[in-house]
């Protein structure tokens, strides 16, 4: 008798997308798991069971010895089939070069490194948020508020996925 795979479980696009990408694959943790415990209450689902799992992808390359002069991007995490980027760090004029390159070398590694989470990278809203890690410290009017609102990238407090 043929056995009946049907009830299986499938493993979700996100983890397979982590699975495939060879600088991470062993990397993915399921719901918010991968979100340091003090940074986790910046991101509020409003169902958790639509969470696919989620990556910490610079603790992950700093664990292989990877790009450690790069300024690498923290967090990828899935709700409801799309892929968010999160950057956990202090809103301050004096750090918004460093964000931005952040962003810059993210782009670049899900375009070149990591192809199958990128292809998941969310559409219905912007997939980059970088949340303050301690208030909004970032002279209003300047060129440095200009280039981060230019970006999509102003710093926020708190990400609710809804």
């Amino acid at each position: 008798m043929k056995s009946d795979m049907s009830g299986a479980k499938k493993k979700n696009p996100f983890k397979r997308a982590v699975e495939a990408t060879e600088e991470v694959h062993m990397c993915y943790k399921e719901g918010k798991l991968a979100i340091l415990n003090k940074e986790r209450n910046k991101v509020e689902l409003t169902d958790s069971r639509k969470c696919g799992g989620s990556l910490f992808i610079d603790q992950c390359l700093i664990d292989q010895g990877l790009y450690p002069q790069s300024n690498r991007w923290d967090y990828a995490i899935d709700y409801n089939g799309e892929v968010f980027f999160i950057e956990v760090h202090t809103a301050s004029t004096s750090e918004v070069r460093t964000v931005l390159s952040k962003l810059t070398w993210l782009k670049d590694w899900l375009n070149h490194k990591a192809p199958e989470i990128n292809a998941l990278k969310a559409k219905s809203k912007t997939p980059f948020y970088w949340l303050q890690s301690n208030g909004y410290h970032i002279s209003p009017n300047s060129a440095q508020e200009r280039a981060v609102i230019q970006k999509g990238l102003k710093p926020i407090s708190k990400l609710v996925l809804k």
